[in-house]
């Protein structure tokens, strides 16, 4: 893995089709800030594909949307926070969340971790690299994700789900990069800023199984964007 941790089957499983939608609405409120009109807004438009692909009703996403843009009472105030720690068999581990009430929020990840080590700010990243990371479809099929990822300027390119494919960049070339490959024709269904573990530590199947256990424990709460781990 050594990125982002993806709960398996996440989207389909029918109990978590609940906590999905809450994720995905937290990033459209987020996003909207920036603007209500996705055509003007390159992040709220990848998080409003994201919505309609996991079949959120119209309604919701609306919804979000006016409520991030402040358009409805009861703005959205949330805010980015950041835990740092390690899973079992001292896996380094990085939580984002998106929290409206950080009273809330760090109590239950202090107690998600109680078979980890929660630690404190700088504690795990420093073995982490910050990295842009754009997934996009290409424009037909026999496009070379490499030549296009030399001419966007990515650092690296690497296979997706689904046939498409991941592209890595510097924090600050991110925008740029997801324009030059938006206007060689791929389509980009994901472009946000993640963690890549330097040394991602090495499990047998029964301590890889405790670790995503513990993982799947803290991608479940609610609050929780993204979690990354050196696995």
């Amino acid at each position: 893995m050594g990125a982002q941790w993806k709960a398996k089957g996440r989207a389909q499983a029918a109990d978590a089709k609940g906590r999905l939608f809450t994720k995905l609405a937290k990033e459209i409120m987020i996003a909207a800030k920036a603007g209500p009109d996705p055509s003007m807004n390159p992040r709220l438009r990848l998080a409003v594909e994201a919505a309609k692909k996991a079949s959120m009703t119209r309604d919701t996403l609306e919804r979000a949307i006016k409520k991030g843009a402040g358009l409805l009472d009861g703005a959205a105030t949330f805010e980015t926070v950041t835990f740092e720690g390690f899973a079992p068999h001292q896996v380094p581990v990085i939580v984002e969340c998106l929290t409206d009430n950080k009273n809330r929020t760090a109590p239950n990840i202090r107690l998600l971790f109680r078979k980890g080590q929660l630690g404190a700010s700088g504690s795990v990243s420093w073995d982490f690299l910050r990295r842009g990371a754009i997934e996009a479809t290409p424009p037909a099929a026999g496009e070379d994700p490499e030549e296009a990822a030399i001419e966007a300027g990515a650092q690296e390119v690497e296979p997706a789900e689904d046939g498409d494919s991941r592209f890595l960049t510097e924090p600050a070339d991110l925008d740029a990069v997801g324009r030059a490959l938006a206007g060689r024709g791929w389509t980009l269904s994901k472009q946000e800023l993640i963690w890549v573990a330097k040394n991602p530590v090495s499990l047998n199947d029964e301590q890889r199984a405790e670790v995503e256990a513990f993982l799947e424990a803290i991608d479940e709460d609610d609050d929780v964007r993204a979690v990354y781990v050196g696995l």
